[in-house]
C-alpha cells in the first residue's frame, strides 16, 4: 500500500485560516516587517509570497528591500527602528544575507518580543527552557504536519531528526521533545545512520542532501517529514532544466513509510503559515490583548 500523501498546501491552508479568524477579532491590523538585502532570485519569491500571503489573511505587511552593499552598521539600524516603531509586530530578517554580512549579529539586534523567525538567542532559550515564546517557523511546521498524520498525541512516537541547525534540526527535536517524544539528534558523524533512522516511529531529515534517505532507511509505516528542498538536473524536462527533490528519495519512500510530505508542497507553505501564526501572536503578546488562539 502506498503512503499517506501529507499535504503541506492543505494543512497551511488551514492554519492561515485560523489566523485569519483571529486577526479579525485584534484590535487593530497586526503588521509583518521583512527585510530583504540584496537581489538573491530565491530570496525574492520568499518575501513575495511572504508578503502577499500576509495581506491574505488581513495582516498589514511593510517591506524593507536593502541593496547588496548596504553595510553591518545600515541594516541594524534598519532594525533598530522597527524594533522601535510601535506599528510593527513583527520582524522577519529574509536570510541568507549578502558575503560580508554578520548574521548572527543581525538577527541578534531583533527585539525579541518581534522575533517571528524564533532565531534570537532569547527565542532559543525560552525554547529549551520549555516557557512560552516565539518558536522557529519550519519546526513547528515539522510538528503540526506530524499531528496532522497521526493524530495531536504523539507521546513516546520515536523521533530521529537528522541534522543538528539551529534553523531546524535542534529546534526540531525540542519541539518534538516537548510532545513527549523520545527523540535521537543524527548528524554527520552519527554511526549507522540507515540504522537509526530504521528506528524512527516519525523521521526528520534536514540536511540539503538529495534523495540521502533511501527507502531501506525507513521503517516500515514511519511518518516522514522531509524538510529538505534542492535543486537537481533535470534532463527530461530539456537542457538545463532542473526540478527540485527533498532529502528523501520519494518514491521509495512511497512504497514503506505510512505517511510522507512531497517536495515541493510539503514543509515549504508551512514556513509561511507558522510565520504568520507567529505575527498574530507577537501582537496579542506584546499589545496585551486578551485573544484566545487555537493554535
Amino acid at each position: 500500500m502506498r503512503a499517506q500523501l501529507i499535504s503541506g498546501k492543505d494543512v497551511a491552508a488551514e492554519v492561515r485560516q485560523k489566523v485569519a479568524a483571529v486577526v479579525e477579532m485584534c484590535p487593530c491590523v497586526p503588521c509583518l516587517a521583512v527585510v530583504l538585502v540584496g537581489e538573491d532570485p530565491a530570496s525574492q519569491v520568499y518575501v513575495r509570497n511572504k508578503i502577499r500571503q500576509t495581506e491574505e489573511v488581513g495582516m498589514r505587511s511593510v517591506h524593507h528591500r536593502l541593496d547588496a552593499s548596504t553595510t553591518q552598521a545600515d541594516l541594524e539600524a534598519v532594525l533598530e527602528a522597527l524594533n522601535q516603531d510601535p506599528d510593527i509586530d513583527g520582524i522577519l530578517l529574509q536570510l541568507p544575507l549578502p558575503a560580508g554580512l554578520d548574521e548572527a549579529a543581525a538577527i541578534e539586534k531583533i527585539h525579541p518580543a518581534k522575533d517571528v523567525d524564533g532565531l534570537t538567542e532569547i527565542s532559543a532559550g525560552r525554547l529549551i527552557q520549555g516557557k512560552p515564546g516565539l518558536r522557529p517557523c519550519t519546526p513547528t511546521g515539522c510538528v503540526v504536519l506530524a499531528k496532522h498524520a497521526l493524530g495531536d498525541d504523539l507521546s513516546g512516537q520515536h523521533v530521529v531528526v537528522i541534522g543538528r541547525s539551529i534553523l531546524v534540526g535542534k529546534p526540531a527535536a525540542l519541539l518534538f521533545l516537548a510532545e513527549n517524544c523520545t527523540v535521537s539528534l543524527a548528524h554527520s558523524r552519527t554511526r549507522d545512520l540507515p540504522g537509526l533512522c530504521r528506528e524512527a516511529d516519525i523521521l526528520v531529515p534536514a540536511v540539503g542532501r538529495p534523495q540521502m534517505v533511501r527507502g531501506d532507511w525507513i521503517k516500515p509505516g514511519a511518518c516522514v517529514i522531509d524538510v529538505g528542498i534542492n535543486r537537481v538536473p533535470a534532463p527530461d524536462k530539456g537542457e538545463g532544466k532542473t526540478r527540485l527533490v527533498g532529502d528523501v528519495a520519494f518514491e521509495e519512500a512511497c512504497d514503506v513509510a505510512g505517511a510522507v510530505t512531497p517536495v515541493p508542497g510539503g514543509v515549504g507553505p508551512m514556513t509561511i503559515a507558522c510565520l504568520l501564526q507567529n505575527t498574530v501572536l507577537a501582537a496579542i503578546s506584546r499589545r496585551g490583548w486578551s485573544i484566545q488562539t487555537d493554535f
